[in-house]
């Protein structure tokens, strides 16, 4: 795996030679192009102008942003050069904080940190006292310039993760979400905590796969094998919504159901390769 770029984990006097590297693999989508039905040729998208619906040419487009309904100032590349941020390739911690203390919801994506050359002695020793203390250090870092993200370097299976993080004010409050209140019995109490333990497992992320994705890919098998003729098959039904009038039988019914079915059944693992073009 090459590293995105290569840097150094700055904290007081002390820098770490580092390569860092992605933590995800893109894999989720699968990707479809716009096509005319009768000859599937590509469909291309043009860049109109609102006043005359004439096409303007690429080098005719700036950048404005409207600061009143209608009106807009021009933001120019000299302009972004002004208040841009260079990546300096430089993972700059600030402090130290409880790791156990941050919100998950402030999490982005992952990426992992490897010493480089002459750095390996420093890199296991922050390593170390990291997951010692259960500390984990804040920084801002500059992945793809002008954007500076906050990020959280936190020991993770052995090696350095880099998380990037939401800011704080990137995240909607709950507050925004209304959610009625109601009561409820203990008896109901009682049997919705014994349906969570009767349904309890251990964590692992091998056992949980994109079926969606999976069923889709067959079903795109199968089409390309038929020359593109409509395939017949089952439609998996999707559970219907009913209106709980009794939520103690409910949970009666579903507790049962748990103790009865023993061991839970692993969901498919997939087996379909995409092809084509790559899924983003």
């Amino acid at each position: 795996m090459r590293p995105i770029w290569k840097g150094a984990i700055s904290f007081g006097l002390v820098n770490i030679p580092v390569g860092l590297y992605s933590g995800t693999k893109s894999k989720q989508k699968v990707e479809f192009d716009m096509l005319r039905e009768k000859d599937l040729s590509r469909i291309r998208y043009k860049r109109v102008a609102e006043a005359d619906e004439k096409e303007v040419p690429y080098d005719q487009i700036v950048k404005g942003y409207e600061y009143e309904k209608g009106n807009y100032v021009v933001v120019t590349k000299q302009d972004f050069e002004r208040v841009g941020l260079k990546s300096t390739q430089i993972v700059d911690i600030k402090e130290f904080v409880d790791l156990a203390d941050i919100d998950p919801r402030f999490y982005d994506e992952p990426y992992y940190l490897a010493p480089e050359k002459g750095g390996a002695k420093a890199y296991v020793l922050l390593h170390e006292a990291l997951a010692e203390t259960g500390k984990a250090g804040v920084a801002n870092v500059v992945l793809r310039p002008p954007r500076e993200k906050l990020a959280l370097v936190k020991p993770v299976n052995g090696i350095l993760m880099l998380e990037t993080m939401h800011f704080a004010d990137e995240l909607r409050h709950t507050s925004e979400i209304e959610v009625p209140k109601a009561e409820v019995g203990r008896k109901e109490l009682d049997m919705a905590i014994s349906l969570v333990k009767t349904m309890e497992g251990k964590w692992d992320a091998e056992k949980y796969h994109d079926e969606y994705r999976t069923a889709l890919m067959d079903l795109i098998e199968e089409k390309v094998k038929a020359g593109g003729k409509p395939v017949t098959g089952g439609k998996a039904k999707a559970p219907s919504a009913t209106r709980i009038v009794d939520l103690a039988s409910v949970l009666e019914e579903s507790l049962k159901e748990a103790q009865g079915s023993g061991v839970k059944k692993k969901p498919r693992k997939p087996s379909v390769k995409s092809r084509g073009r790559k899924a983003a």
